[in-house]
């Protein structure tokens, strides 16, 4: 099972964050040692949504709006992809992040190909 750890931030704390050495250094040891265990797929931190364009699709339209979007609540600051046995070992690893207190992690399982009625799997896909 695949599942995506978010760590989701307000657009303004995104702006205007500047990580210590501290936390880039816990953040680092938590990504290693998922690897070490085997779990650890994609690590990634994403720059603040004033680095982003939107894209609005209309027919053949598109729209494009540079950021930041100001209107959004919070935005994705970074983000796991791990692959473990069950949600609970997700949990688990989700559980270890090394955030300050009141942080918050958000995780969600992914789309596999086997959760798509026979019809619709990729034949690509394993």
């Amino acid at each position: 099972m695949r599942f995506m750890m978010s760590l989701p931030a307000s657009v303004e704390a995104q702006e205007t964050f500047v990580p210590t050495r501290e936390l880039v250094t816990a953040m680092r040891k938590y990504s290693d040692d998922m690897r070490k265990a085997g779990v650890l797929l994609l690590a990634e931190g994403l720059y603040p949504s004033s680095k982003a364009t939107r894209i609005k699709m209309s027919g053949r339209t598109r729209e494009f709006t540079d950021g930041p979007f100001t209107e959004a609540k919070e935005m994705i600051a970074g983000f796991w992809l791990i692959q473990v046995k069950s949600r609970e070992e997700a949990l688990e690893w989700a559980s270890r992040c090394p955030l300050a207190e009141g942080e918050i992690v958000e995780i969600r399982p992914v789309f596999e190909n086997t959760d798509f009625p026979p019809e619709l799997r990729s034949k690509s896909a394993a």
